[in-house]
């Protein structure tokens, strides 16, 4: 009677929370709704020579252009978790960290993709969009935008 009993507990035991291994368990990576720009700091000239600022709505946070030698560099706004599946408002602005002449200033509207880190059926679900930060082309895609120099 004991192996009868523990032969489905060691089946529960083996397939995680599952229920005979059909559903795999959740991983417990985490993410953020978020709207992200990445550039090559190189596009903009020497250390630091640029600031970067990045706004959503009516949410900014500002990064300077960084190091040269540095392949990319990333900056993000944060979203409520429960944005959704909506269209945001963006702007990039870069000014010149000596003069704070705008050098760039670009805006569009960006519909955030829903994004799964531990798989479609566990938590959490992030909402997100990614630009690249150009010096002529302001906001644009980041496909093809090589990370290295």
């Amino acid at each position: 009677m004991r192996r009868a009993l523990l032969a489905p507990l060691l089946v529960v035991a083996l397939t995680g929370c599952s229920v005979f291994g059909r559903d795999a368990p959740c991983r417990q990576a985490d993410a953020d709704s978020q709207v992200s720009a990445v550039w090559r700091p190189a596009d903009f000239g020497g250390q630091d020579e640029m600031k970067i600022r990045l706004c959503v709505d009516d949410s900014c946070e500002e990064k300077a252009s960084g190091n040269p030698d540095d392949p990319f560099t990333l900056l993000t706004v944060r979203l409520p978790d429960d944005v959704g599946a909506t269209t945001v408002p963006v702007r990039l602005t870069v000014t010149s960290a000596k003069s704070g002449d705008t050098v760039v200033e670009d805006s569009t509207r960006a519909k955030l993709t829903e994004q799964h880190p531990n798989g479609t059926s566990c938590p959490p679900t992030a909402w997100t969009a990614t630009f690249r930060a150009h010096p002529e082309k302001g906001l644009s895609s980041p496909k093809g935008m090589k990370l290295q120099n």
